[in-house]
């Protein structure tokens, strides 16, 4: 015969924010965002002048190094291995894998394809050339660096939850992930290729856009291997 101790039953947040409510608060702070700039005729605001101009004066060479090798990660084929791994950590069988890898590129993509749409369409000019230590192509708004960083440091996120039980390990994996993200934003101002608001849309931007998939998780609209939660109280067999 076997029996097991109870868990007790956690009560409800009602106050805890849902993906839903958090994807539309992140979309709304950015509609805000795009609406102050397209009313200063999308020129860099008085805080993004004074942010450049102190990153272009303080850029010795070796933080510009320290910052081209971080902003590195942030693009090219490394957020995309990283979206594998992600699928490979999340499957526990081989199909499994191969539907959270799907699931996971899905995502960065279907992102990057939405930032891009809005760079076209806003085509906010970045700071001068001559200010550069670093190549850039495209338009300035939203920062894709940005966007994709905190894309992929979310589904490593979600992949590093389904897999690791303790507590404490999930949090400095998640602080880990986020740090990360945010040097790759702070990258792109310190180098001189973007402005500031660039980097904070392109981080509402992955925002709501992984709040919205992880709403589709947790509704079963997208099929992948849910994060679970960490053990809560002794499990006594005898």
């Amino acid at each position: 015969m076997t029996t097991s101790e109870s868990r007790p039953n956690r009560p409800n947040r009602p106050n805890a924010p849902t993906p839903l409510l958090l994807a539309a608060f992140s979309a709304l702070l950015l509609a805000v965002i795009v609406t102050l700039l397209a009313v200063h005729g999308w020129a860099p605001l008085g805080p993004e002048e004074t942010a450049h101009a102190w990153a272009v004066a303080h850029r010795p060479d070796a933080a510009r190094a320290v910052a081209l090798a971080v902003t590195a990660t942030g693009s090219g084929p490394v957020p995309y291995a990283l979206a594998l791994l992600a699928g490979m950590l999340a499957g526990r069988n081989p199909r499994e894998r191969l539907r959270a890898a799907t699931a996971a590129l899905a995502v960065l993509l279907l992102g990057q394809a939405v930032r891009y749409g809005l760079m076209e369409l806003i085509a906010r000019p970045r700071p001068e050339e001559t200010d550069w230590a670093a190549r850039a192509t495209g338009h300035s708004f939203p920062s894709g660096h940005s966007t994709t960083s905190l894309l992929v440091a979310g589904i490593l996120a979600w992949a590093l939850l389904t897999r690791v039980h303790r507590t404490p390990a999930r949090r400095l994996a998640c602080v880990l992930l986020g740090i990360w993200a945010a040097a790759v934003g702070v990258t792109r101002v310190h180098l001189g290729v973007h402005w500031p608001g660039d980097v904070l849309a392109g981080w509402l931007l992955a925002t709501a856009w992984l709040s919205l998939a992880l709403h589709l998780v947790r509704t079963g609209r997208l099929p992948v291997p849910p994060a679970t939660a960490p053990p809560s109280g002794p499990h006594v067999t005898t």
